[in-house]
């Protein structure tokens, strides 16, 4: 096997049919929503996020996550050195609009129906599911509220990040920072090279094929992938070769979530979060699992 031919394949971008066929599915969906009735005048924003967004997904890869957000009023915390203080601290008031999270759901439900009929769309825990058509793609429609995060005062002035809230089917949320997450990849991106992106995509393209051997129970999740990407520092970046990259990304990401490694201190995308801190879906020993065996099956020394 040339893993430098594959791994070069591998990394490349959607092409641009792949993102025209985005691109439809994004419009499809703002039209479907704009044409409910019961959503005229609703404070609400329609976006692409996920891999598609930030360009990190691999070719083929077909699903489109797109966030139907509520910005009538917003969720907040207050944390860091505000953490403790009553929200009036930061000129947070309760919100007098009615609308509730149930009602946006259904709303958002509705349109999805009419415009693609009930067969077309199933309800998941967090997105409802719109099926291909011909000329566009899957899609993950995600109900959403606009969520700030207080931090701190600075000159009589609060300091916040704005982020998403989702609110699962089956209780909890989870609040995520799109905006962010894409800044601080397209900087990331630019400062290696645009070798970041590059190698995310085949990283994931690269589990797919251990999956497909039997080398690794399961893929990691796209997003986990991509934050492991970002923590490897970017001197490790832009080689000669793309297995020179991989090698040293494989090589960080095994060291740092050894027992005794850094992992714990490892952070999100968008740096508002750590990575294995808190309730989160993965562990260090997945994540030590999928880079050994992606270390053996190129046969790296």
């Amino acid at each position: 096997m040339n893993w430098e031919d594959w791994l070069k394949t591998a990394a490349k971008r959607p092409s641009n049919h792949e993102d025209s066929r985005r691109q439809r599915t994004e419009n499809e969906i703002k039209a479907a929503l704009s044409n409910y009735r019961p959503l005229a005048g609703r404070k609400y924003r329609v976006y692409a996020k996920g891999s598609y967004a930030n360009n990190t997904n691999v070719r083929l890869n077909y699903d489109v996550d797109i966030a139907v957000e509520y910005y009538g009023y917003f969720y907040s915390e207050l944390a860091f050195d505000l953490k403790g203080k009553d929200k009036s601290a930061v000129n947070v008031k309760s919100s007098s609009d009615s609308y509730t999270r149930a009602e946006f759901k259904a709303d958002i439900l509705g349109a999805l129906e009419k415009a693609y009929g009930e067969s077309a769309v199933d309800a998941g825990r967090i997105a409802y599911r719109v099926r291909e058509k011909k000329t566009t793609l899957p899609a993950d429609v995600v109900p959403c509220w606009e969520y700030r995060r207080y931090d701190r005062i600075e000159n009589g002035e609060p300091v916040f990040h704005q982020g998403s809230r989702v609110y699962p089917s089956d209780g909890g949320h989870k609040d995520n920072f799109p905006a962010q997450q894409l800044a601080e990849g397209i900087e990331k991106n630019n400062a290696t090279g645009r070798r970041y992106k590059r190698m995310v995509r085949a990283l994931k393209k690269l589990q797919t094929r251990l999956v497909e051997n039997n080398e690794l129970d399961e893929e990691l999740p796209s997003y986990l992938t991509e934050c492991l990407v970002y923590n490897v520092p970017n001197k490790y970046f832009n080689h000669a070769t793309y297995l020179a990259d991989m090698r040293e990304v494989l090589a960080t990401i095994f060291n740092a979530t050894l027992v005794k490694g850094d992992w714990n201190d490892w952070e999100e995308v968008h740096e508002l979060k750590y990575l294995f801190r808190g309730k989160v879906s993965w562990t260090r020993e997945q994540v030590h699992t999928m880079a050994s065996a992606a270390w053996d099956h190129l046969g790296l020394k």
